[in-house]
């Protein structure tokens, strides 16, 4: 019989909302005894871990060992995992990296099915998981549940190979994430009875509160790209049962300075009840989702934090089944050495093969906005030289270019506004989903540079300025490193600040650059195919010859 471990401090009941001096004691790595006393304890407070609902592992560019290195700081001790993103790069032997990855240390990943790979037909990936794969790996106990359903259209036109996913999910007694951005009323509701049961898409609350009395669950987003908390906070002290708190993207700087702790305490300052703040944050997901999470309850693995006080949330310890895993500013989880999984089969491009022919004509131009994933479509007049368009830093309308890095296609080509660079280009290939290169920038011989160095080094993020070019690898499947929280969030911040010295004004430039590819999410986006119209879903054209009289 291992030897038992004794905690004292003021306890957070999240079931009896009560707070009270207590005692737990923790053998096995479970809790064996919660008992009030009487005596004085220490001014600290124990609450159950934190469980982020809906996280890409592969956003923070870090390996799951690095992710749950740094996770456990902020009192995380598990995350609903999608690899969705190395899916699209790898396919099942990318997610089985992932697993196994994530299997070397203590932290609590619960990985997911990936439902859409490729998340649409328009777009080219590595790889592609059919119905009868999906059917295959939901059947796994190492897969707790089916990702992300982002094809809302094949779901509510019943789409047979959608539906085939689906209903192996259900059979599996396995629950089934939604991602339907904007979706209302009688098709809402479809995608909801189809079995879709939470969403993290919602960006206002009236569009939340309708999924909710529909009987579907909101997770709410706060990320390094996409930020939904201030929008939808209410919706915790609405319907306290039916909402979870997730990041679904979160960048290594980020990851670095905050968590779910800084998020639970922004709920507190605006006066959110304690509670029903970390009831989104534990119960609910380990209920939604049916984990092996503790929840600070006899009997329960002993997962749990101690955070200073109720205010400024400092995490002070944090335990997985009963072992300190983070203590005296110290993260306990041991890292293992890796063999990295790659593919880049995309060779070397020159300026004339992002040329674009002026034809006198407007063209369709994608409007990005700071921290959101959406976007607007405009039809403006590219500036125009000796014949052909190139980027206007007046006017604010650069070139984007979308390589494919799979197979040998020429490079998709269209203009972008909102990113404000004056000088060089930025480029990754972090292009979610399907991870093909992108770039955006104002001469198209930066552009190049840019778009052959991730080439080279195969994958990764690049700046490129005249001779200057400066670049961030990421090893594994040219979105994630095995290097440290902390090397990687220091490249990364150098290279948004760079960005940011030639005129972006985006705060996260690459994590903004990164949804330009995705065709899931309104309104015009651009894959390594072209254009495309997500409200119609269908590819367009870079000219708008509509508006010819």
């Amino acid at each position: 019989m291992n030897k038992q471990i004794k905690l004292k401090g003021k306890i957070v009941d999240v079931f009896k909302e009560d707070i009270y001096p207590g005692e737990i004691t923790i053998q096995d790595g479970k809790i064996l005894q919660i008992r009030p006393v009487s005596e004085a304890v220490d001014e600290v407070f124990i609450i159950p871990g934190l469980v982020d609902s809906h996280i890409h592992i592969e956003s923070s560019m870090l390996s799951p060992q690095m992710f749950a290195h740094e996770a456990v700081k902020h009192g995380v001790v598990a995350t609903v995992s999608d690899p969705h993103e190395i899916a699209n790069v790898l396919g099942e032997e990318g997610i089985n990296f992932m697993v196994e990855n994530g299997e070397k240390v203590p932290f609590k990943f619960y990985f997911g099915v990936p439902s859409c790979v490729p998340a649409t037909p328009f777009e080219t990936s590595g790889s592609i998981l059919g119905a009868n794969i999906v059917e295959e790996l939901i059947n796994k106990k190492q897969h707790l549940y089916l990702a992300e359903m982002m094809n809302f259209p094949g779901v509510i036109n019943e789409d047979p190979e959608v539906m085939k996913k689906i209903e192996a999910a259900k059979k599996a007694g396995k629950p089934i994430d939604g991602h339907a951005p904007g979706l209302r009323g009688k098709d809402a509701q479809k995608y909801i009875d189809a079995g879709i049961s939470t969403d993290h898409e919602c960006m206002d609350i009236e569009e939340a509160r309708e999924r909710i009395s529909m009987g579907m669950k909101i997770q709410i987003r706060e990320g390094s790209a996409a930020k939904n908390f201030h929008a939808l906070y209410p919706l915790i002290y609405e319907s306290p049962g039916q909402v979870m708190l997730c990041s679904d993207d979160k960048h290594p700087d980020d990851l670095i300075d905050s968590y779910l702790e800084v998020l639970i305490k922004t709920g507190l300052e605006k006066k959110i009840n304690l509670f029903h703040m970390l009831r989104a944050a534990t119960v609910n997901p380990v209920r939604h989702y049916n984990l092996n999470v503790g929840l600070l309850q006899e009997g329960d693995p002993a997962d749990l934090a101690i955070v200073d006080d109720l205010t400024n949330f400092n995490v002070l310890k944090t335990y997985i089944d009963g072992n300190v895993v983070f203590g005296d500013d110290k993260s306990y989880i041991e890292t293992s050495d890796i063999v990295p999984l790659n593919i880049m089969e995309a060779t070397p491009i020159e300026p004339v093969d992002i040329e674009v022919e002026d034809k006198g004509l407007p063209v369709r131009v994608i409007e990005a906005m700071d921290s959101q994933l959406y976007t607007m479509s405009k039809e403006l007049f590219p500036l125009s030289s000796k014949g052909v368009l190139i980027s206007d830093t007046q006017k604010d309308i650069l070139k984007v270019v979308v390589y494919n890095r799979y197979k040998n296609y020429p490079p998709s080509i269209g203009f972008i506004k909102n990113f404000n660079l004056k000088y060089g280009a930025i480029a990754t290939s972090i292009a979610h989903d399907s991870h093909n290169i992108i770039a955006v920038g104002v001469e198209d011989e930066s552009i190049v540079k840019a778009i052959n160095q991730l080439i080279n080094q195969k994958g990764g993020i690049t700046i490129a300025n005249g001779n200057e070019i400066f670049s961030l690898k990421l090893e594994i499947a040219g979105l994630m490193t095995h290097q440290s929280a902390e090397v990687v969030a220091k490249q990364y911040k150098r290279l948004t600040e760079i960005a940011q010295d030639l005129g972006c004004k985006f705060m996260s430039p690459f994590m903004t650059l990164s949804f330009m590819a995705l065709p899931v999410i309104p309104e015009l986006k651009i894959t390594d195919r072209g254009l495309f119209d997500v409200q119609k879903f269908e590819y367009t054209g870079l000219f708008a010859y509509k508006n010819l009289k």
